[in-house]
């Protein structure tokens, strides 16, 4: 027999078996399939390695095919594995599309609901939210993940509203912005005492300089526009940094130096005068607060209103 024939004839032997899998069988092999071993595998599925094996032994039994190669190192499909995950995960689409509209036209929140963000916006301002609505709606199963590289992390696993604050790179996903967010120059009150501020960018090379270092952007060049849509480039030389920004922010509190920050992370600080601007006639590119969502997704009552709470939530407060 032909490679092409006995192909041909494995597939019609998966499809006339097609009816002896369920659900769990399609979640199962796609869960297989993004694991890099057996025992990863039983893991992320919350069960031993041995029932993994079992499970996967008998469902190959019945469908009388070989789906796995085993062996060491990571898993790896066979053809006809290949092909059944391929139609398993828009199989599971479709079922998860067909329950989300049936939720939506009951007005029902309901569900996983995976978010992504940053781990400071993240932990501070996503976090509570998601509590709240999940609370509201016991029905919801939600999680975060949290990261200092967000858009990089949907290719890792799930997820159904990725936020980010800043320049977003080209992405065909639907956006929506959710809060303005300026990024300001900034030093506490007690630094502004000691050691006054710089009334120029150039001054601002004598002062000590901190930067968060993350989502591998060059931290060091600071993109200014002055009075009369002047611009420059000002290549600082940091004398101290951090890859979390509340661990900067905590230290420019304590007066090690000026930094730049997101308004939303330093505007109740400056409010209250624990910080002040540094030259607040010059900007900075703004870093708005925008949710993408997986397209897959964007019909989702659970995903729609949890994206409009956030909005109404996150809206930072004017400035002082």
């Amino acid at each position: 027999m032909k490679a092409s024939t006995a192909y041909s004839h494995n597939l019609k032997l998966a499809l006339s078996y097609a009816l002896m899998m369920d659900v769990s069988d399609l979640r199962f092999l796609t869960a297989l399939s993004a694991a890099p071993s057996l025992a990863a595998a039983a893991r992320n599925l919350n069960v031993t390695p041995p029932a993994v094996s079992q499970r996967l032994a008998l469902l190959e039994d019945r469908l009388r095919l070989r789906l796995i190669e085993r062996g060491r190192g990571q898993l790896r499909l066979t053809a006809e594995g290949a092909y059944l995950v391929d139609r398993a995960k828009g199989i599971l689409d479709d079922v998860e599309s067909l329950s989300d509209e049936m939720s939506a036209r009951a007005g029902r929140i309901e569900g996983p609901l995976h978010v992504i963000a940053p781990f400071g916006f993240g932990r501070l301002r996503v976090a509570p939210v998601l509590a709240g609505f999940g609370n509201e709606n016991p029905e919801l199963r939600p999680s975060l993940s949290l990261s200092e590289d967000p858009v990089g992390a949907m290719r890792d696993g799930p997820w159904d509203v990725l936020i980010h604050v800043g320049r977003l790179p080209h992405l065909r996903i639907t956006q929506r912005k959710l809060a303005p967010n300026r990024r300001l120059l900034v030093a506490s009150a007690d630094y502004a005492r000691r050691f006054g501020l710089p009334q120029s960018p150039e001054n601002v090379l004598a002062h000590r300089i901190g930067v968060v270092r993350e989502n591998r952007a060059d931290a060091s060049l600071w993109p200014l526009t002055g009075p009369g849509g002047i611009e420059m480039n000002l290549r600082v030389q940091p004398v101290f940094g951090c890859n979390d920004g509340e661990v900067l922010r905590a230290w420019v509190l304590d007066g090690f130096g000026i930094v730049e920050r997101s308004e939303w992370s330093v505007s109740a600080d400056l409010r209250a005068g624990r910080l002040v601007r540094v030259l607040p006639d010059w900007s900075l590119p703004d870093a708005d607060i925008v949710a993408l969502l997986n397209p897959r997704a964007v019909r989702s009552l659970r995903i729609d209103k949890f994206v409009e709470r956030l909005a109404s939530e996150i809206s930072a407060p004017p400035m002082a």
